[in-house]
């Protein structure tokens, strides 16, 4: 089986840690910045970050339009914390002029579990990752307030959905690229092998 490309959206963020545990799950990593970079990869990774930064990044390096397009068309995509905000259809409360790539079917709350003082780690339980609970690291992390029907919530905490899947979109509140456990990238590797 060939070893998947999985990009990077590396225009602002933890991309650094997103490339590693990438690396670790099995795929060839690389950052994304242009629309060309992003024609030669398989699959995507968008990190935590600002999305409002990301969104205007976007913008600026050409790649808001070619991303939309390439999310509608069925590249894999996985957003982590802000990422799972550019991932939304809706956004609760945007900042001015934010705009997403969309390409899940919920709606999102920017900002839920508070704010940076406010961070915190819990283990959660995924739907589809064996071996027990994945420490979440939530920094300023979003929640999904609802989900279409056709999105699969995969972990929730505290009572608010945290994970959701939608065909060969993922989606987490938290980062686990910051914890060592590979195990999410991994099944974000999964899904692109299969979509290959």
């Amino acid at each position: 089986m060939t070893t998947p490309v999985i990009g990077v959206l590396a225009l602002q963020g933890d991309v650094r840690e997103h490339l590693i545990a990438l690396a670790a799950a099995d795929a060839v990593a690389r950052p994304v910045r242009r629309p060309e970079e992003l024609a030669e990869v398989d699959g995507l990774v968008l990190p935590g970050g600002e999305s409002t930064t990301i969104s205007k990044l976007a913008e600026l390096f050409g790649l808001m339009e070619p991303l939309r397009e390439r999310i509608a068309a069925g590249m894999p995509v996985y957003g982590t914390c802000a990422g799972l905000i550019m991932l939304a259809d809706k956004i609760l409360d945007p900042r001015s002029g934010q705009e997403t790539f969309g390409g899940i079917d919920m709606i999102v709350r920017r900002n839920a579990f508070g704010r940076q003082n406010e961070s915190f780690e819990a283990g959660v339980s995924v739907a589809g990752i064996e071996d027990g609970p994945v420490e979440g690291v939530f920094i300023r992390a979003p929640w999904v307030e609802s989900v279409g029907a056709t999105v699969e919530v995969l972990a929730e905490h505290g009572g608010h959905i945290v994970a959701v899947r939608q065909g060969n979109a993922l989606a987490t509140s938290f980062h686990p690229e910051l914890t060592g456990d590979h195990r999410i990238h991994a099944l974000f590797v999964d899904m692109v092998r299969a979509a290959g």
